[in-house]
């Protein structure tokens, strides 16, 4: 199966009393994006995501961050996710399973996906790798980034293992690894291998 020649491009639009959120995904690009949310923090790890993965993204993302972070952070994880089963469609000749190790200076981490069809999220707890229970990046809680990958994976409908292979002592330089992994891996899944034909199941369906 030769690559379609219509890109596979979603547009997703969310509004709620605590969220707006336009986001404009296409997994057949070159790592072009536009990010602009009020968690500048987050808006770094979707570039890393979007740059290693040569996707296109552009998000625009208000919320109600005077109360917490929380739900714009998990709220793009939805709307991402919804995003790319759109984009995705029939899911016919793609690779669908796929795996990534990514190394940032003293820490290593490893991403894994199944594009299945049923939403799975597996990934190592971010307090079990360092003492302090209230680490922070400036103002930004690491924590939610544990929220914002069970939103993606509920609403794209799919399997990802994140494990921490060596934390090292920087959190940044964790989840900096952990999402250029996520971006990697999610571009060989989703690439079409020609050797498969249809859907990539023995159901016949994903």
């Amino acid at each position: 199966m030769s690559k379609t020649k219509t890109k596979r491009l979603a547009r997703i639009k969310r509004i709620t009393k605590e969220t707006q959120i336009n986001l404009i995904l296409n997994l057949d690009g070159e790592g072009k994006y536009r990010i602009e949310t009020p968690i500048h923090f987050l808006n770094h790890m979707l570039e890393l995501f979007t740059k290693h993965g040569l996707f296109d993204l552009q998000i625009k993302a208000s919320g109600d961050i005077k109360v917490d972070d929380h739900h714009t952070v998990e709220d793009i994880g939805i709307v991402l996710g919804e995003a790319a089963a759109k984009a995705l469609g029939d899911k016919k000749g793609i690779e669908r399973f796929a795996s990534s190790f990514v190394p940032m200076d003293e820490v290593l981490a490893q991403v894994v996906i199944d594009i299945s069809g049923r939403p799975g999220c597996v990934i190592d707890s971010l307090r079990d790798f360092y003492e302090s229970e209230n680490i922070r990046i400036m103002k930004f809680d690491p924590q939610l980034i544990e929220e914002f990958f069970k939103a993606f994976c509920d609403n794209a409908k799919v399997s990802l293992h994140i494990r921490v292979i060596r934390s090292g002592n920087n959190m940044h330089h964790l989840l900096e690894a952990i999402f250029k992994a996520f971006g990697r891996v999610l571009s060989k899944a989703v690439a079409y291998n020609p050797k498969i034909k249809g859907i990539p199941s023995t159901k016949g369906k994903l």
